[in-house]
C-alpha cells in the first residue's frame, strides 16, 4: 500500500484540484493531508471528503511530513505538494514495484502547469540536474519504503530545504528511480512573483545546492499563496 502525505497551509486554492486530481488513481493507497494551522478553508476542504485522513502538526514541510509518516501504513511513503498533480496511473505504478527490492525510493520528472518557456527552461534545467545527481525536490513527489525512511530518521528538523538535506542522506545508501511521464506543479505562484524573478531563485537555490553555497535567508523562500 501507499501512504500519500500531503502537507498543507492555506491551500484552499490549489488543494481541491489536487485531491480530486489523486483520488480518482486506481490503487491501493490512503491519502493524509497534515496541516500546519491553516487559517483559510484548507481544513474544511478536507474534512468533506470522508476518504482522506486529517492530522494536525506544528507549521514547517519536515514537521509535518515526519508526522504524517509516522501515522502512515503504506510500504511506500510517497510525499506529495498541495498544488501537484501525479501523472494518471502512478499510483497503481507504485503498487506493482513494492515486491521489487532493487527500487527504494524514487520521485517523479517534473513540469510546471501552462505554456510560458520560461518556466518550462526552469524545469529543464531541475531535471537535467536531477538525473545527473539523483538529489529530488520536494515538488518531485519523492517516494520511499518507510522502513529506510525510519532508518534515516525521516526529514531533517530544518525550515528550509528539507528534502534536499533528506535526498542528500538517501542517495548514500540507494539509487532514487525517476519516473516519467512528469508531476506538474500549478504555476500560479512563480508568476505571482514574477517568472524572471523566480527562474533567478530556482538558479540560486540549484546553485546553492549543487556547490555547497551557503544557504539564502529564509526570507528568500516566503510562503507565495
Amino acid at each position: 500500500m501507499i501512504s500519500v502525505i500531503i502537507p498543507t497551509y492555506n491551500e484552499e486554492v490549489a488543494l481541491p484540484a489536487t485531491l480530486r486530481h489523486l483520488l480518482k488513481q486506481p490503487g491501493n493507497y490512503e491519502v493524509i493531508v497534515v496541516d500546519g494551522g491553516s487559517v483559510d478553508r484548507t481544513c474544511e476542504i478536507v474534512r468533506v471528503e470522508p476518504r482522506v485522513r486529517l492530522l494536525p502538526a506544528p507549521k514547517g514541510r519536515a514537521s509535518q511530513m515526519n508526522a504524517g509518516a509516522r501515522c502512515a501504513s503504506g510500504e511506500w511513503l510517497l510525499f506529495l505538494h498541495a498544488d501537484t498533480l501525479l501523472p494518471e496511473g502512478a499510483l497503481a505504478r507504485l503498487n506493482a514495484l513494492e515486491t521489487d527490492a532493487s527500487v527504494q525510493a524514487g520521485g517523479f520528472l517534473h513540469r510546471f502547469s501552462g505554456n510560458d518557456w520560461r518556466l518550462r527552461l526552469v524545469s529543464l534545467l531541475d531535471n537535467f540536474r536531477c538525473r545527473h545527481s539523483r538529489v529530488l525536490y520536494g515538488d518531485q513527489a519523492m517516494f520511499v519504503r518507510r522502513s529506510l525512511f525510519e532508518q534515516l530518521g525521516g526529514f531533517p528538523d530544518q525550515p528550509i530545504l528539507e528534502d534536499v538535506a533528506f535526498c542528500e542522506q538517501l542517495v548514500r545508501v540507494t539509487t532514487p528511480v525517476l519516473l516519467a511521464p512528469p508531476v506538474i506543479t500549478d504555476s500560479r505562484k512563480f508568476v505571482k512573483m514574477g517568472v524572471w524573478r523566480s527562474f533567478a531563485r530556482v538558479l540560486l537555490i540549484i546553485l546553492s545546492v549543487e556547490f555547497r553555497l551557503p544557504v539564502r535567508p529564509r526570507a528568500f523562500f516566503q510562503d507565495i499563496r
